[in-house]
């Protein structure tokens, strides 16, 4: 018998955060299913959740999902023991996390000298990867869970000197015009200093990365694909919505978060509504409100008249207000915690979402051909709502214009204003059927883009066979 190759492996290293977790997890998924041995590199208090979230799917893999764990300073920089997930620290917090995150480069470097992976994928948020795989001479690629618009708007706006006595910025440089307000968009000198840190890594060393993997379809952001490689100049692969990698509803309801209520029980509630009737209310592992928000945001549901499942992080019993419970009886459902989203979206009976922009979430209603109510916070989310409402059109702007991750910074927005904005996504008026037969065709696209011969098949594939070219090449570390 010849000799046979070994598999090609691959290392992924996401961010410990939901949502930069998740796709990675699922991107992981992806490539096991096509013979790619992976691991994912994690910290303790990590591990069961992504555990649990590849349970299900490795058993039908030719090579299992390896975990690998190193661990997490977290009293060193002053977070409780345990302390591991940006889920699970306040706001406030968000730099000492970082700082620790920034201190994983030594343990990094030693799992990259022990297991000499064929290529590392790491989270955006973690550019010093880039020195360390440079050393071993281990290709490493970037993985993007946002979307190619958010990319691109991101790199156009990184080297510009913006006018600063103008509330309206232009992106410069970008395939279309498109304008938000300076409130919408992350204001540097207000940044910490390992943010500010973290930025200029990535602007000095992703164009350096052996290229990106981004969790989009070309079908949906073909002119801003095409923009990042011919203009921008970024080798780039598009491998989404890494989502659809979970076939089967039991998955799609357990992606490493324990459901804050049992699926079955989820389904049988929304089977008995009407097809289209209800609106999902979600705002990520992150999304925070004041109580006054809070409280307009659930009398707007109700002046709605709308049936709607909210899923709620976090609340104190007298946030609510009073008697909502008693007149919401059979009308809403709350999820205190985690939600089956995926499931909960790509149901009949659900025709709208209410979310925060976070490019999974928008993703995830794409795919199920569900339009939404934009209401982003930070981050990105500003860009993704442009996205979403402008160029897709398959979203209503709440009119959220504060980029902020502290909720007393941001705007009341009135019950009257979500009652108003909810019932222009949820009514039977021409822009909302229109918004919904555009939801129903990028769905169809977005299934199309994952099967055998799509978009996203094809560039999966291609990345996969690039690496496993590299491995013959001269000067690559297998020589």
């Amino acid at each position: 018998m010849g000799w046979e190759a070994p598999p090609l492996h691959i290392l992924l290293f996401p961010l410990m955060s939901p949502g930069h977790t998740l796709p990675m997890v699922d991107l992981a998924k992806l490539l096991a299913a096509r013979g790619v041995r992976t691991t994912i590199l994690t910290t303790p208090a990590n591990a069961p959740s992504l555990e649990a979230a590849i349970e299900l799917a490795q058993r039908s893999y030719q090579y299992p999902i390896e975990l690998h764990v190193i661990p997490f300073p977290s009293t060193a920089v002053g977070l409780p023991e345990g302390c591991e997930n940006a889920s699970s620290v306040p706001y406030y917090q968000h730099p000492a996390f970082m700082t620790g995150v920034t201190m994983l480069q030594e343990p990094f470097r030693r799992v990259l000298t022990k297991l000499l992976p064929d290529a590392a994928i790491t989270d955006w948020f973690l550019p010093w990867t880039f020195n360390i795989s440079e050393e071993l001479n281990i290709p490493r690629l970037v993985f993007h869970g946002i979307s190619f618009f958010a990319l691109c708007a991101h790199a156009s706006l990184l080297f510009e000197q913006l006018p600063t006595d103008e509330d309206t910025i232009t992106i410069p440089n970008f395939p279309r015009r498109v304008e938000l307000q300076r409130s919408q968009m992350p204001d540097e000198t207000q940044m910490h200093p390992v943010f500010t840190e973290i930025i200029r890594q990535i602007a000095e060393w992703e164009p350096k990365s052996y290229g990106v993997v981004v969790n989009s379809f070309y079908e949906l952001e073909a002119e801003f694909a095409d923009h990042l490689r011919n203009v921008l100049g970024q080798k780039a692969w598009h491998v989404g919505p890494v989502s659809l990698c979970n076939a089967r509803a039991e998955q799609q309801s357990r992606r490493g978060n324990k459901p804050a209520i049992d699926g079955e029980e989820c389904l049988k509630w929304l089977g008995e509504k009407e097809a289209g009737s209800v609106l999902y209310v979600c705002f990520g592992s992150m999304g925070t409100f004041t109580e006054a928000q809070f409280r307009e945001l659930a009398l707007g549901l109700e002046a709605s008249g709308r049936p709607f499942i909210w899923a709620v992080k976090k609340c104190r019993d007298e946030w609510w207000p009073e008697r909502f419970m008693a007149r919401m009886e059979g009308r809403c459902l709350i999820l205190r915690g985690w939600a089956p989203q995926i499931l909960i979206l790509n149901h009949a009976a659900v025709g709208g979402f209410v979310t925060h922009c976070g490019w999974n979430s928008s993703l995830e209603a794409v795919t199920a051909g569900v339009p939404m109510v934009t209401w982003p916070f930070f981050a990105e989310q500003f860009f993704n709502e442009k996205l979403l409402v402008e160029v897709l059109k398959i979203g209503v702007a709440i009119g959220a214009k504060q980029h902020t991750v502290v909720p007393e910074q941001r705007p009341l927005i009135t019950a009257a204003e979500i009652e108003r904005t909810v019932r222009r996504l949820m009514d039977d008026g021409e822009e909302a059927n229109r918004m919904r037969s555009r939801a129903r065709e990028l769905s169809i696209m977005a299934k199309s883009a994952v099967d055998e011969g799509g978009s996203a098949y094809i560039d999966t594939q291609n990345l996969i066979q690039e690496l496993t070219n590299r491995r013959t090449m001269p000067n690559s570390k297998s020589q």
